[in-house]
């Protein structure tokens, strides 16, 4: 296992490159990748079981102790994010399709790479936690409804349907992965090892099968898809942070906020599009899958370098250490 999980680090780190580099070549040689396109839900299933290996019962105990900034980072991701994408597709007159996508990846919940940000961003990692968590536990049902009031203008929404989808790729797999770690829970550990490699590798599957089959919509739209996901994203990232400042966070909790609002799980966004709208729908999820991760990466090294003034003149030491 000792090799397993050093590649499987390796793969972690490097994992932006990895699907910059398969989504080119996926884009130049769609042939050999468009087969993959049947597998995106079992795929993406993977993730999450990956995800429930990981979860631990403590990743809650943040909600009970300070219910109300978890609260607040959740309404502040449903509601930001899906306000964000209504008003670019609205505002910019956007193709049907690419509307439906950029609503549609702005109305899922928090990015699974969202927690690892707010780390190297010296942010409050246990609160990323519990919003990511809650955020994901509740797409079921928020994520349908919000679709429903922003699209619905572009196409027809089925609820039901969504919700269905939602739990099958996301509920069912983070459940699965949960209770094999609470009853195996050796062979979880030594499994977790080697989720993010496995995660790493289905993520750069997903993101090659929606690049290839829609290959020609990208030539075509590319330019116009890269800047409003781009914006999204960035407005995604600021407003967050402010919204987390005016709610009276201290700098630590508005990292974490900020990258918990602006990072989204488009891996769902793949899904839902590919099963109920259409292939070019799924492109600005596919397109966001790539660039949050680098903007997030660049974001958390500028965060890392910021620090609180305020509460380091009050306790220093102190302030220190929840920076960690």
């Amino acid at each position: 296992m000792g090799v397993i999980e050093k590649v499987s680090t390796f793969a972690g780190k490097t994992f932006t490159l990895w699907v910059l580099l398969f989504a080119a070549i996926a884009y130049l040689l769609p042939q050999h990748f468009v087969w993959l396109g049947d597998y995106i839900v079992p795929l993406l299933g993977i993730v999450m079981f990956g995800m429930g290996l990981t979860l631990e019962l403590s990743d809650f105990k943040e909600v009970f102790r300070r219910p109300k900034e978890v609260a607040l980072g959740v309404i502040g991701h449903f509601i930001i994010m899906p306000l964000i994408a209504f008003s670019l597709a609205f505002g910019l007159h956007l193709p049907k399709d690419i509307a439906v996508g950029v609503i549609l990846v702005g109305c899922c919940p928090s990015g699974t790479a969202s927690n690892v940000m707010v780390f190297l961003a010296r942010g409050n990692v246990a609160l990323a936690v519990a919003i990511a968590s809650v955020s994901t536990l509740l797409a079921p049902l928020v994520t349908p409804l919000l679709i429903l009031l922003f699209a619905s203008e572009w196409v027809h929404v089925s609820v039901l349907s969504l919700f269905l989808s939602i739990v099958q790729v996301i509920i069912v797999p983070l459940a699965l992965g949960f209770i094999v770690k609470k009853f195996f829970a050796r062979q979880a550990r030594a499994g977790a090892k080697a989720m993010p490699l496995v995660s790493v590798v289905a993520i750069v599957l997903i993101v090659s099968a929606v690049v290839s089959g829609s290959a020609e919509k990208i030539a075509q739209t590319a330019l116009l898809v890269f800047a409003v996901v781009i914006l999204h994203n960035l407005l995604g990232f600021v407003i967050g942070f402010f919204f987390a400042r005016l709610c009276g966070m201290d700098l630590a909790k508005q990292k974490a906020v900020s990258m918990e609002v602006g990072m989204q799980n488009s891996g769902l966004g793949v899904a839902l599009a590919t099963a109920h709208f259409s292939p070019l729908a799924a492109v600005p999820s596919a397109i966001f899958s790539v660039w949050h991760n680098l903007s997030g990466s660049l974001l958390a090294n500028i965060y890392s370098r910021m620090k609180d003034k305020k509460a380091e003149n009050a306790t220093p030491d102190h302030t220190a250490s929840q920076h960690v």
